[in-house]
């Protein structure tokens, strides 16, 4: 009786799942795996909120395979000698996954995958994350991108009518003795600082679905705009769910062309949503052509940049949301109860750091990775990178956001700051934006005055980046 390894990554769901339904189509059984092996990332193993997600997920997983009468196995190690131990366990011909595009995962698979036909083991191999692979959208010349428009002015033709995959029928799982329980993994916190990210998210295939329709139901409609206050849900909220693979590009083009097909009134225009999720790709395409990324500047002429020396102090502040600039502390704050921040808001609090406190945009990078439930490695290096100009597209270097114009812009009457910054709800909105206006608030409120001065601080930044003309 033919038997496969299905090796989960982050591709945690079982419709669209292109390694599921090949192996299932071509054996009578397969053995659904997933190992644990932070060890492999590297210097990038997952973070705290990132491990709590995962743990959610593997549970969202193994309950959806058990409707269809299967089991995922669960082992914790080196992946290329469980997978050796398995199939000699279950004498399994074959092994599929679907791919990951990040340095290290690049390098473990292509040897795993040629160990194991050297051993005679066939090896398959999916893109069960993306609309195209990263070689597949190239210039004319045959160069990958390294601008955002033109990349996605090329793709956009290719995804149209790309059909998700449906749940293979029949599933018939395998089993192996051995193994490791979930609680064993140790994902969870030991201490209970996750309350927040419990309330916030449902992981899980069926997670992502409903958010999809809440999307489709609340806001994508005004999408172009909503996108950008932070007092409203008017993104998608769907990166997490991406991230870990709980949902694809194509099912989400699909599902809410399904979702609002039918629907009478003012047609909805998904087109800049799609764009958005045309970054995540652009991302990808980058970290694949371009693997040091995640750690050098794209732009090698910011080598030289002289950031301010490392200071502790600032930089914890920063985390804490103790700035005293409202917007940015009120999206740290938001970070560390929810694992999540709105998209605007991340772009004001990285123009504070890296440019405002002029620390590197490693600092900023690493907080991030441990605190999003949407670390995405590819996705936080670029925007990471962009809003510190060093990286491809980068927003102009004499950018530099202002927090105050921002939150009176996209959240005039405070409605976000007064949620995350309960000590200044009392305030009106004026003050809300700008609280040291009024002593007296600060003293009652015991919110701090702001760390630096905008203004001087932004002109020591340009001072900064105007060293590198003509370098």
């Amino acid at each position: 009786m033919s038997l496969a390894i299905v090796w989960f990554r982050r591709d945690l769901r079982l419709a669209d799942n292109p390694a599921l339904c090949a192996a299932c189509a071509a054996h009578e059984r397969v053995l659904p795996l997933y190992i644990h092996a932070p060890q492999e990332e590297r210097d990038w193993a997952p973070g705290a909120a990132s491990r709590w997600w995962l743990h959610h997920a593997l549970d969202a997983l193994r309950a959806s395979l058990h409707v269809h009468h299967a089991e995922l196995h669960l082992r914790q190690g080196d992946s290329e000698r469980i997978l050796a131990a398995l199939i000699k366990a279950t004498g399994a011909e074959a092994v599929y996954w679907n791919r990951l595009y990040e340095p290290a995962a690049v390098a473990r698979d292509t040897r795993i995958k040629q160990v194991l036909r050297e051993q005679g083991v066939a090896a398959h191999s999916f893109n069960g994350a993306l609309w195209r692979e990263p070689w597949q959208v190239e210039t004319k010349t045959g160069d990958p991108y390294r601008v955002f428009t033109p990349f996605w002015r090329n793709l956009r033709t290719m995804i149209d009518g790309s059909e998700p995959l449906p749940v293979p029928q029949p599933l018939r799982g395998a089993t192996v003795d051995g193994g490791v329980t979930l609680e064993s993994l140790e994902l969870l916190p030991r201490i209970r600082w996750d309350t927040g990210m419990a309330e916030a998210w449902t992981p899980g295939e069926r997670g992502a679905q409903e958010m999809l329709e809440l999307f489709a139901d609340d806001a994508v409609n005004d999408y172009a705009e909503g996108r950008d206050i932070p007092s409203r849900h008017g993104t998608s909220r769907l990166s997490p769910h991406l991230h870990f693979g709980e949902v694809s590009p194509r099912q989400i083009q699909a599902g809410l062309h399904r979702l609002l097909s039918g629907r009478t009134g003012r047609p909805t225009d998904v087109e800049p949503f799609l764009r958005e999720l045309g970054w995540r790709e652009f991302a990808h395409h980058l970290m694949f052509h371009f693997p040091e990324t995640h750690t050098a500047n794209f732009n090698p002429k910011f080598d030289g940049f002289p950031w301010a020396a490392a200071d502790e102090a600032l930089i914890e502040r920063w985390q804490r949301g103790c700035t005293g600039i409202p917007l940015v502390d009120a999206g740290m704050r938001e970070l560390w109860h929810t694992g999540w921040m709105h998209n605007r808001v991340r772009m004001v609090v990285a123009s504070f750091l890296t440019k405002n406190l002029r620390q590197h945009w490693h600092h900023g990078a690493r907080w991030f990775w441990d605190t999003l439930v949407d670390a995405d490695l590819p996705n936080n290096s670029l925007g990471w990178q962009w809003v510190a100009g060093c990286g491809a597209d980068a927003a102009p270097y004499f950018r530099v956001f202002n927090p105050v114009s921002q939150s009176q812009k996209f959240d005039p009457k405070g409605e976000y700051l007064a949620r995350w910054l309960p000590e200044l709800a009392g305030a009106v909105p004026a003050l809300r934006h700008e609280p040291w206006k009024d002593p007296s608030l600060l003293r009652r409120s015991g919110y701090p005055a702001p760390m630096v001065d905008l203004g001087e601080s932004r002109a020591a930044a340009l001072a900064a980046y105007g060293t590198l003309q003509g370098r």
